[in-house]
């Protein structure tokens, strides 16, 4: 997987602590490739962003300060670091930590005020928590310590120490309140024995939202209220530091994913215009006796509105076209760029839309047995999204979401799969027939107890390189830069809404189960997620809640 660290074998309880404490996590990460030069214009990847009067760096060179080895991701610890190689005129904002079950890869900003009293020491440290009293493996006790910011000021992040001796006033800064603004945890660090620490993130999120994420960590003890910290705000949210046409397109170059289908994927992804130019139709409420063809781009599909249920596309009439253009073509696939400001244009998010003409139908594994659930799981119409989350300051890869169903999930970096051959394009894989994002090949199962839905992925000659044909769609920053191609601001279904009782297909597999999981089978059933029930068509991106929010 990249250079990413992967650890299988014992368990960390018959690990000795020295074995423990040579695990690699303080070796950094690096991708496969040293990145491009990024062409030159606007405020993007110049290090520095300035925030109204303050004016941040993003620093992701550490010092260690103390581990502990047991407790969190893997059962395997967590280390904590101080920020080291400030720039010059910079302080540091807080201490950043993450988890040992991967190599050392993360990032907190610095910052130096530019206009006045933008930055002020604290006046004191409180003892958030010290670790002595934990029984684990750990470099001797840790002490966590929270800034008491001045009248006015906001502490944004922790100092971490192995002495019972409060850090030096100095240390760090605190920032003054109306460039701060309110944040929650975000992903999982570590835990133990009730305590537990995560990332931060602002409370909103979203392509006009200003909360800046500083990369800090909060300590949340137990039966105790967590620290009072806050996040950044930018107030001078002009966007100046996101990307230009030229950038995107050698951003897109250099991390364009690679979505590996499974070796038995009958139904493929397409371009919009294919799917168009081969038969798909366009139906009116109350003149469903006659459709029309769609034109390229889709220029004759009602615009704007409300998903209201008056139109909707379908597949073409007649049964061998229908059976065609329901499995795609991969030859004629494009991917859909939407590229938006995210975290107070700090970051830049391409998310990577892909389109099928047909979802297929879902299987179920029920213990040692796998059936076909019949209809259930299919629908007409089907997008699926990968999003790319590039740092504004370097213009290096953060995160990856992977879509699944209706949800998905956030990978660092360094815990993605690359393309090879020295390519800093990731890999994912699409499951079977759903299309479900996934970073690993094998199975994942929708349930519990060796019962559920299954997504199947596996890797094969099946491939969308979305390097090899993208469309920037829309880029609302740009001011008009990018022209929204019409089928874009469709907003009505993408597949009709077809209603049937699934009833049939669920007692048709029941029937075939044994007493014991005939019973674990149908108690699955009854917490099948809405979206696999029914057969009922997608909304295009833009009416998807991360268009303008965060991913989920």
């Amino acid at each position: 997987m990249g250079n990413c660290l992967s650890i299988t074998g014992p368990s960390p309880e018959v690990l000795s602590e020295k074995i423990l404490k040579a695990l690699p996590v303080e070796t950094p990460f690096k991708f496969p490739s040293p990145l491009p030069t990024w062409p030159q214009g606007n405020g993007f990847a110049k290090r520095t962003i300035d925030l109204g009067g303050l004016e941040v760096s993003q620093v992701s060179t550490f010092k260690k300060v103390w581990s502990t080895y047991e407790g969190g991701p893997d059962n395997l610890g967590a280390t904590f670091y101080e920020p080291s190689s400030v720039p010059s005129g910079f302080s540091i904002l807080g201490y950043y930590a993450q988890p040992n079950n991967r190599q050392l890869f993360g990032w907190v900003l610095t910052a130096r005020d530019l206009s006045s009293n933008t930055l002020k020491p604290p006046i004191d440290y409180t003892l958030v928590a010290n670790t002595e009293s934990l029984k684990i493996k750990q470099d001797g006790p840790g002490y966590i310590w929270q800034p008491v910011p001045p009248d006015g000021y906001q502490a944004v992040g922790l100092v971490v120490t192995t002495t019972s001796q409060k850090p030096p006033l100095d240390k760090l800064r605190c920032v003054r309140s109306d460039l701060t603004e309110q944040c929650e945890a975000d992903t999982w660090i570590w835990g133990t024995n009730g305590v537990n620490v995560t990332n931060l993130r602002p409370n909103i999120r979203g392509t006009q939202a200003t909360g800046v994420c500083v990369g800090t960590f909060t300590w949340q003890p137990q039966n105790s209220s967590p620290p009072s910290l806050s996040c950044l705000r930018n107030t001078k949210l002009n966007f100046s530091t996101m990307p230009n046409g030229s950038q995107i397109e050698v951003l897109f170059n250099t991390y364009s994913p690679l979505i590996y289908l499974h070796p038995d994927e009958e139904y493929l992804t397409s371009s919009v215009n294919w799917y168009f130019s081969n038969g798909a139709l366009l139906y009116k409420q109350g003149q469903e006796s006659n459709p029309n063809p769609i034109e390229p781009n889709g220029t004759n599909l009602p615009q704007g509105g409300a998903n209201d249920g008056s139109y909707w596309l379908d597949l073409p009439r007649d049964k061998k076209g229908k059976e065609r253009v329901k499995k795609g073509d991969l030859q004629n696939t494009k991917a859909y760029l939407h590229v938006k400001p995210m975290l107070g244009a700090t970051f830049t998010d391409i998310a990577v839309w892909l389109f099928y003409p047909f979802n297929g139908p879902a299987r179920a594994k029920v213990k040692i047995i796998n059936l076909p659930l019949g209809r259930i799981g299919e629908h007409i119409g089907d997008w699926e999204h990968v999003t790319l989350r590039i740092s504004n300051f370097t213009g290096e890869l953060w995160r990856v979401f992977l879509s699944q169903h209706s949800g998905g999930v956030w990978l660092e970096a360094c815990d993605l799969e690359f393309q090879g051959g020295g390519s800093n394009k990731p890999v994912a894989y699409a499951s079977l027939h759903g299309h479900a994002m996934y970073a690993k090949p094998g199975l994942v199962l929708q349930g519990d107890d060796d019962v559920g839905i299954r997504n199947d992925t596996a890797k094969s000659k099946k491939v969308v390189d979305t390097g090899l044909g993208y469309e920037v769609v829309a880029a609302e920053y740009e001011g008009g830069g990018v022209v929204e191609p019409p089928w874009l601001n469709y907003y009505r279904k993408w597949g009709p809404k077809i209603d049937y009782s699934v009833d049939d297909d669920v007692k048709r597999v029941a029937r075939l189960l044994p007493g014991a999981l005939k019973k674990a089978f149908v108690n699955f059933a009854k917490k099948i997620p809405d979206e696999v029930y029914g057969e009922d068509g997608p909304t295009g991106p833009k009416l998807k809640g991360n268009w303008a929010g965060d991913e989920k």
